[in-house]
Parts: C-alpha cells; structure tokens; sequence
C-alpha cells in the first residue's frame, strides 16, 4: 500500500510541476511588463524555498532516519560539483556559438539548451519520488520547492529557445516535452523500489541541486538589482517561512 501510494503521489506531483510549468510560462510570456516587474520577486521566493526545504525538511528527515552519513554528505559535494560542471559546459558553450554566429545564439545552442534542461528534470523528478519515499510530507515540500524553482527556470529557458530562433509557440512545445522528462527519473526510481541506500542517494541529491540552484542561480541573480533589495530579502523570507509553515502537516 505504500509503495502505490507513492507511486501515485509521485505521479501527479511531477505532473502537475510540469502542467503548471507550462501554464505559467504561457500567461506569463505574453507579458513582458509582467516579467519585468514580478520575475525577481518569484526568483527570491523561490531561493527561499528551496533553501527552505533543505534545511527544515530535506536535512532534519535525514538525521532522523539515520542516513545522514558521511557518505551522504560525499553524495551532496558531489552533486554541487556535477551542476557546476554541466552549467560550465552550457555557459562555455553559448559564449562560444555567439563569437561565432553573431548577435543570436546558435541553433545548436538551442537543443544543448534543451538536452541539458531536460537532464535537470530527470533529476527533478527521482527527487520528488525519493522524497515521497521518506514521507509525503517532504514529498509535498519538495515537490513546492521544484515547482517554485521551475517557473522562473522555464521562463529563461524560452527566452533561451527564442532567441536561439525558436517561435513562440515552438519553444513551448519543446519547453512542455523537456518538462515532462521529470516522469522518466520518477518512474526509474519508482521501478528500484525503496531502500536505505536509494533514499539517502536521493536526499543527498536533492540537497546538493538545491543548494547550488538557490546559492549560484538564483541568488546571484538578486544581487543585480539592488534597488528592489528590501522587497527581495521580504520575499526571499517568505520562502522560508513557507516551508517551515508546511511542518504544521507532519
């Protein structure tokens, strides 16, 4: 009974970040005052989450199942290291396709764009499925904290796909497939089952992406605007809080 449930909880959750990935990215594209006013409000409260959850779900559940080892803390370096790799290679990547190209990004870029994103929901999706192996509710607040971190990824990686030469309504379509890649790394790890070993290579995964999204991502875009930087630290709070809020359902 609980393996199905799982099953079924993972499901939806990685559905349903992907459904509205895509709804979001839909309403929001087509206002670009939109983005420009309220994108790094949802940046910092996303930040927040994903710290958020880390720290007051992901990590405590660790210590208390036993699991936080020093071989799970290897696993967390090592997942810092890999994301630092992968986005090096993106960033090299697109530096280089525009010294050769010109002003746009090169349509290679393009599909590198999409291979590496949907690499990133792969892993997205075993997270969610690792954390409903613990209980459903860090499986809840995990699936909050990527859906938090998605929107506002999804939405540069359409300015990504567009400028690259995509059209709009292209660049979504792709942008719904790469989503929908988080079902691939859920059923993966739904097919191994649950183990010790499996649960602590999850948690110690989703700690490590976590950690590296909100500190090299997210946060360092916050800094670029230093006149909204009150409002971004009230918001970067609220992220917080709402993952601690979300210990009232345990």
């Amino acid at each position: 009974m609980f393996i199905m449930n799982t099953a079924a909880y993972t499901i939806i959750s990685v559905v349903g970040v992907s459904l509205i990935s895509l709804v979001s990215l839909i309403l929001i594209s087509r206002s670009s005052e939109f983005i420009r006013r309220y994108l790094r409000f949802l940046v910092s409260f996303a930040a927040g989450a994903l710290l958020g959850d880390v720290f007051i779900h992901l990590l405590p559940e660790m210590a208390e199942e036993g699991i936080l080892t020093f071989s799970a803390s290897l696993w967390i370096l090592g997942t810092i290291v890999a994301f630092f790799v992968l986005e090096s290679f993106l960033h090299w990547h697109h530096h280089h396709g525009e010294g050769i190209e010109g002003e746009h990004a090169p349509h290679p870029f393009v599909w590198t764009n999409l291979i590496g994103d949907g690499f990133h929901n792969i892993i997205d999706g075993m997270i969610i499925a690792g954390a409903y192996m613990i209980s459903f509710e860090v499986g809840l607040a995990t699936t909050i904290a990527v859906m938090l971190h998605e929107i506002p990824q999804e939405i540069g990686d359409f300015g990504v796909l567009v400028y690259g030469g995509l059209t709009r309504s292209r660049a979504l379509f792709y942008n719904f497939l790469s989503a929908l890649s988080a079902l691939v790394g859920a059923v993966i790890v739904l097919a191994l089952g649950s183990s010790e070993t499996l649960v602590s290579v999850l948690s110690a995964l989703g700690i490590g992406s976590f950690i590296y999204i909100a500190a090299a991502d997210l946060i360092p875009h916050l800094h670029r605007e230093k006149e909204k930087a009150f409002p971004q630290f009230l918001t970067f709070l609220l992220g917080i809080v709402v993952m601690a809020l979300l210990l009232l359902l345990e």
